[in-house]
């Protein structure tokens, strides 16, 4: 029997170090829906909404890692492991999600985002 495997999981002081910090620029993949990501987002976050993922799975960039978050760490958490089981090995979840990083303290930005605010990067 295979035994089942961990998923990689960060908290969000840990994603918030690799995203200002690492080399390998990882990618913040907010999987919330828009309303959510208008009430509070992380600062560079690229949002893909769960009704829209499915659709847009070939646009994720596969040069770089991506830490997967939402509003308490579920819908990522399943984002995450749906990703995993695809094949990609440069995933993580942040744990706790929207709800921990806004707790910790971490920078966000609140309101309708500007124009572009939330894409994905084409680089």
């Amino acid at each position: 029997m295979t035994q089942p495997v961990a998923l990689p999981s960060v908290d969000v002081h840990e994603a918030d170090r690799r995203l200002r910090e690492d080399a390998d620029r990882p990618l913040l993949l907010d999987v919330r829906e828009p309303t959510e990501f208008s009430d509070v987002r992380a600062p560079g976050a690229a949002l893909v909404p769960p009704s829209q993922f499915m659709a847009r799975l070939a646009e994720l960039p596969t040069d770089r890692p991506i830490l997967v978050i939402c509003h308490s760490g579920g819908r990522s958490a399943a984002v995450t492991s749906y990703l995993m089981r695809t094949g990609r090995t440069d995933v993580a979840n942040v744990a706790g999600g929207m709800a921990a990083w806004e707790r910790a303290g971490l920078p966000i930005l609140r309101g309708r985002p500007s124009p572009g605010e939330g894409d994905l990067p084409t680089d």
